[in-house]
């Protein structure tokens, strides 16, 4: 890449460096690791991308974007590492109780560079509450919608599940908006 292309590239757009989880390790190591690899395919989906191409939706009634599923992902991070596991009393940075799905809906005016920049922070916070917590039997409590208890482990699996789904979807818009494909 030229000095050129650099000053080029959206402030957006994410740089990643994605490594496969290993075929062996414990546990801990390979739920990290899955971890990981599915928030790197996350934005490496959103790479080279623009902030315009990063709002596009998929098809209506859908308000899908990868901006949108971004801004989710970064509450899911927030609601279970910090809330659950950690106990933190947050705010949500993108919803509402009267508009629960604005971290989809309402990015016609977001500012994508803040996004990812409070993304990639609720990460970092999230690395270091669960490093915190070594053990996955570590049990925590649920109090959204109902109060129940869960494992870090649950936890862990959730999250791998979670993003598994959404990277999903971020194929397909990815594919939509500039024909890319691929892991």
């Amino acid at each position: 890449m030229t000095e050129t292309d650099a000053a080029n590239e959206p402030e957006s757009a994410p740089v990643t460096n994605r490594r496969n989880p290993p075929f062996i390790a414990d546990e801990r190591t390979m739920l990290d690791a899955w971890l990981e690899f599915h928030r790197t395919t996350l934005l490496a989906k959103c790479d080279g991308l623009d902030d315009t191409e990063l709002r596009t939706r998929s098809v209506p009634p859908s308000s899908l974007s990868l901006l949108g599923l971004v801004r989710h992902m970064t509450e899911v991070e927030r609601s279970w590492f910090r809330r659950v596991l950690a106990g933190v009393d947050i705010d949500p940075l993108y919803y509402t109780d009267d508009n629960e799905d604005g971290d989809f809906d309402d990015i016609d005016d977001a500012d994508p560079a803040a996004d990812f920049t409070a993304y990639r922070a609720e990460v970092d916070v999230c690395r270091s509450i669960t490093a915190r917590h070594p053990d996955l039997d570590a049990v925590a409590v649920r109090k959204r919608h109902d109060v129940h208890e869960v494992s870090l482990r649950w936890i862990y699996v959730h999250m791998i599940e979670e993003y598994a789904r959404h990277n999903g979807h971020a194929d397909l818009l990815r594919e939509r908006i500039d024909g890319a494909t691929g892991d």
